[in-house]
């Protein structure tokens, strides 16, 4: 008789946490090589799960992969660890117990960490490992990534018939962090073969049960929880986990009610937990119904007068358009950031787009600024939001802010590194990457944050992305700029060009996209800035001939400026026709140099509509 046998006809008990006793008894460095150099220990926690009741343990091997392992210089390990987790784990079972060899996520909250490629050469390279050594069946556990454990379990499954059990994993009750409600996920999982579908890890007891309130019994597939042990504590520079295991006892009939055949435990559970919940099933009679709970969630969409302009990509498409980033002032006092403000409304731009910390250098908060430009002046700001200064929980609560304070146009972008700014020490955050801040805010477009939970409205964010054409290899920056268009973005905006040849090549690079582009161009003050921006600034290249001529003026100020907003202007000539977006970069809030690029293209466009107007 197999487990599947077993979980038709009754409720089977499963082991729980690995890392949590070894963790307790004071070991902190690479879980899965402990298969090698202690496996002693290992057979232990498997034997005292088993005689606290359980019949199904897992092979030590949740992060027994080439992706985990090679932060410990362990990758060439792969092999030989995972088959003595399974060795060790059917050594414990003597055949009194199954023996499911454990696969754990690689996705957490950073989509773009691993890629889908790398993910499927990974797991394959564990799944033959364990499936020579003859497990019992196969866990995938801690997923919180849905399109990482699709792609894995359509190989499991095509690999092997033994038993699967496929487990998600949620910040929120009932809902995945992409928005997928649980019960559709699972639906999934057991339509793609897994033969056992459930939860692990995140969530204790408590939500872990109400999230399966909502789900109905699987048609064909059996229902799983490895709940946590509880939420856990933080002290001491250890994380503690309080919940006893009494608890456990209590909640287990609450899993047997909502349908769940397969139940075990995980962070923070012991052996104490798993011999409560099996003393408290001695009934292990599975339910064949149950009644199913609908959540009901309402999110209202916000209209607002003041954001009635329509957003910039149906602007730029329709018309020639003009943005102006004027970064926000280094020290205290925003007068002559005002004063430039208000010049460059006059001389008519359709956005004022504010950096934030730019060069890795505090500035004032554009987010401040930005409100007082739109209240104070009327001026439509355009937000840059960089994923190095705030972490996950810093970039939503900034969204949020954004969006209750009527901002809508925002630039999601990767932010230069903390090393190359005024502290270079400071830690560069990138819990996201700019591909993953992208569908974030999405997300929110859709009324939902990042773990998936409802946040009562809709945003409506214009989302707008970089991209540099200034590389070797044009088309591999085009694939970057075609799979943030997959995220979410709207339009883009580049970085400063200063080659008339360059804006040719990226127009017939770009020609078969329907998202707007605008063209960077930024005027150069002097053979300095030249030299500083080609040689020192990531991204940005000069031509030979445009520094020859700021080198020609290098000792005169008044003409190295007129030299730039020249070869400004003929830059701006070469755009002129093939785009219809222009994003002119203010030098050292030196606006007036705009101020005279903004006049330039409107004189240009009203030429341009006058000359037509006479042949029409």
């Amino acid at each position: 008789m197999g487990l599947l046998e077993d979980l038709q006809e009754r409720i089977v008990i499963a082991d729980g946490a690995m890392g949590t006793l070894l963790y307790s008894h004071g070991v902190d460095r690479c879980f899965e090589e402990l298969n090698l150099s202690k496996p002693e220990d290992i057979l232990h926690i498997h034997e005292a799960y088993i005689a606290a009741g359980a019949e199904v343990i897992q092979t030590n091997t949740y992060g027994a992969n080439y992706v985990k392992l090679a932060r410990y210089g362990l990758e060439d390990e792969v092999p030989s660890i995972n088959r003595a987790a399974v060795r060790l784990a059917k050594q414990a079972a003597k055949n009194k117990a199954y023996v499911l060899g454990t696969i754990g996520g690689l996705r957490s909250i950073n989509k773009s960490a691993v890629s889908i490629d790398e993910i499927k050469r990974t797991f394959r390279e564990q799944l033959f490992v364990l499936l020579n050594e003859d497990v019992d069946g196969l866990l995938l556990e801690t997923y919180y990534d849905l399109e990482e454990l699709k792609t894995v379990l359509a190989i499991a499954r095509k690999e092997t018939d033994k038993p699967i059990i496929a487990h998600v994993t949620l910040h929120e009750v009932g809902v995945l962090q992409d928005g997928t409600p649980l019960a559709e996920a699972l639906a999934q999982l057991e339509q793609l073969g897994a033969d056992v579908v459930g939860l692990n890890c995140r969530l204790g007891p408590y939500h872990m049960i109400r999230s399966l309130e909502e789900v109905p019994l699987p048609s064909k597939a059996f229902l799983s929880a490895y709940p946590n042990a509880s939420l856990p504590d933080y002290r001491d520079g250890r994380l503690v986990y309080e919940t006893n295991a009494d608890y456990f006892k209590e909640t287990a009939l609450a899993f047997r009610e909502q349908g769940v055949r397969l139940i075990g435990g995980c962070c923070g559970t012991t052996p104490k937990h798993i011999e409560a919940m099996a003393s408290a099933l001695t009934d292990r009679t599975p339910v064949k119904e149950k009644v199913v709970q609908q959540r009901h969630i309402s999110i209202s969409v916000q209209t607002n007068e003041q954001n009635a302009a329509p957003p910039l990509q149906d602007i730029v498409r329709k018309r020639r358009s003009v943005i102006v980033e004027l970064d926000p002032p280094k020290k205290l006092g925003i007068a002559k950031f005002l004063e430039g403000a208000k010049a460059l409304k006059e001389a008519n731009i359709d956005a004022l787009t504010l950096a934030d910390n730019s060069l890795a250098t505090p500035r004032i908060s554009n987010m401040a600024l930005g409100t007082i430009v739109k209240e104070q002046l009327g001026i439509r700001p355009l937000i840059h939001i960089t994923c190095r200064d705030r972490n996950l929980i810093g970039l939503q609560s900034h969204l949020m802010g954004l969006h209750t304070l009527g901002i809508t146009d925002v630039l999601a972008i990767t932010g230069d590194p903390s090393k190359i700014g005024d502290f270079p020490g400071a830690t560069s955050v990138y819990d996201l990457s700019s591909f993953d801040l992208i569908r974030l805010i999405r997300q929110f477009n859709e009324g939902l944050s990042y773990s998936g939970k409802p946040l009562g409205q809709k945003t409506n964010f214009s989302i707008a992305a970089a991209f540099n054409p200034n590389v070797r290899h044009l088309d591999k920056a085009v694939e970057r700029l075609e799979k943030k268009i997959q995220c979410g973005a709207h339009y883009f905006i580049t970085q400063p060009l200063y080659s008339e040849q360059k804006i040719e090549e990226v127009y017939e690079a770009t020609k078969h996209l329907d998202t707007p582009i605008y063209i960077g161009i930024m005027p150069l003050v002097s053979a300095r800035n030249a030299d500083f921006l080609h040689h020192e600034v990531p991204g940005i290249t000069l031509s030979d001939e445009i520094r020859s001529r700021m080198a020609a003026c290098a000792n005169d100020p008044v003409q190295s400026a007129r030299e730039g907003i020249a070869i400004a202007k003929s830059l701006i000539d070469a755009v002129f026709d093939l785009f219809n977006g222009i994003y002119l970069i203010t030098p050292f809030l030196r606006y007036e140099m705009t101020v005279e690029l903004v006049r330039y293209i409107h004189e240009k466009e009203q030429a341009a509509q006058e000359r037509e107007v006479l042949h029409g």
